[in-house]
């Protein structure tokens, strides 16, 4: 197996890892992670839940040394054997080593074959030092493959410890070459490539991330060029598609084989696994249906998810007529076990189901072409590129301020940001402001059918 690897884990779920490894008594102490796989281009493995090994059922904790009851493999072994889930036996180096010992090396000589024995698999182990970084590795047939390429905390901060790293991640600073020396090693899903999407790809590609998958199912036309960069007439009378024309565009900046374009809609089993293997998601739709799916793989792969949108909304004057109310715009992060789009209320099933009834009913089309981007105005042609810009730039931003936080509040204050340029305001939403429901989606990866969709389901 040569594949690219990733492990990611929930922020929740690393902090209860943290908290357990790290009881405060300076000895080593331990864990199993068990994980659901996607293996696409690349090999991830998302961390669904954990069994904490108690204190005082280990028959050994010293400083660097642990060993523990074979009862917890069982009990993993057992957890893990309906869906051939992955295990990974972690344990903790108070003194900081991050990388594996003798002792560990010998440990998971005598240990990781009755994994396999018991749960056909890949399975691997881990190790976490006292400032929360981890280094893994994985074994196929029992057998020591490699270290996991990226360890992946996609919080309120996102974390990245590359097995490779020359420098870590808190050593760089926003807005540097170093930062684009770590964007390089990321892939970036960007969902719709058009007015604001086709501005965030733009960003991502000048950024140098080492991957940019470009989804639209859409054709350039002359009303587009006013708003989607890159697009030009010759673009709109060959009806070239969004995607292809786009990747055309980051060929000719930074070469092939940088942009991946996806001519389908994101609501099809292609696009779902080829978004699966980003590393985060820019949703830049207008469909309710759109941010639906984007968020849902959020949950099922554990990616961080960018969502943007804006809006003009307009009124009516009795002596003046129709007149705008303001010129708004939104960016949602969203951190996979967090709250979701659903549960902001960015999409409902009212949404969804108004939305699906306006493509089979004229009259339902219409009124929901009035609410595009300038309300009340039915504008083939918006002249809206400066508010797309000004939205992109904040979505793209908040991104890199997740990477390499540079704010003087805490990330967890701008889980939403909302602006008003009529009103010349600026608006922060906490993660807490939002009630967050049970997430049956989350770290599923590729449970069938695909999402909770028929539809998307593995045909034979």
């Amino acid at each position: 197996m040569n594949k690219y690897t990733n492990l990611v884990l929930p922020e929740h779920l690393h902090q209860q890892l943290k908290n357990h490894l790290f009881p405060g008594d300076g000895m080593e102490a331990a864990a199993i992670l068990l994980c659901n796989r996607y293996e696409g281009n690349r090999l991830k493995l998302l961390a669904k839940d954990i069994i904490t090994v108690p204190y005082d059922e280990c028959k050994s904790r010293q400083n660097d040394f642990i060993s523990w009851s074979g009862l917890y493999l069982e009990s993993a072994i057992d957890a893990a054997e309906a869906a051939s889930m992955s295990i990974l036996l972690v344990h903790s180096h108070p003194g900081g080593l991050l990388d594996f010992s003798l002792q560990d090396d010998e440990s998971d000589a005598m240990t990781i074959p009755s994994l396999y024995q018991g749960v056909t698999a890949i399975h691997g182990s881990a190790i976490m030092v006292p400032d929360g970084r981890l280094r893994a590795r994985i074994y196929s047939e029992g057998i020591h493959e490699r270290n996991v390429d990226l360890v992946s905390v996609p919080g309120d901060n996102i974390c990245l410890w590359r097995a490779d790293e020359k420098v870590t991640q808190n050593k760089v600073i926003a807005f540097t070459s170093g930062m684009t020396a770590c964007f390089n090693h990321l892939t970036a899903a960007i969902i719709g490539v058009s007015g604001t999407g086709s501005i965030v790809a733009e960003q991502i590609t000048r950024l140098g991330f080492g991957k940019i998958l470009l989804i639209d199912d859409d054709y350039i036309e002359e009303k587009n060029l006013n708003r989607i960069l890159n697009s030009t007439l010759a673009d709109a009378s060959l009806n070239k598609s969004k995607v292809d024309m786009f990747a055309c565009a980051v060929a000719k900046i930074r070469g092939e084989d940088v942009a991946v374009p996806i001519h389908k809609s994101v609501f099809s089993r292609e696009a779902v696994l080829i978004v699966a293997d980003a590393d985060v998601i820019f949703c830049c739709v207008d469909s309710y249906q759109g941010r639906m799916v984007a968020d849902l793989i959020s949950s099922a792969f554990l990616i961080p998810l960018l969502d943007v949108g804006v809006k003009i909304p307009t009124h009516i004057e009795p002596e003046d007529g129709r007149k705008i109310t303001d010129v708004s715009g939104r960016i949602d992060y969203v951190k996979p076990g967090g709250t979701t789009l659903f549960d902001r209320e960015v999409y409902t099933s009212a949404l969804l189901h108004q939305e699906m009834l306006s493509k089979t009913q004229p009259a339902l089309y219409q009124e929901q072409l009035a609410q595009g981007y300038i309300t009340g105005i039915q504008d083939e042609a918006p002249s809206v590129i400066t508010l797309n810009m000004r939205a992109a730039s904040a979505c793209v931003s908040e991104f890199i301020a997740r990477c390499f936080p540079f704010r003087e509040d805490p990330n967890a204050y701008f889980a939403r940001t909302r602006f008003s340029l009529a009103g010349a305001d600026e608006d922060y939403y906490k993660e807490d402001s939002f009630v967050k429901r049970s997430n049956a989606h989350l770290a599923e990866a590729c449970r069938e059918p695909l999402l909770g969709f028929p539809e998307l389901r593995a045909t034979k």
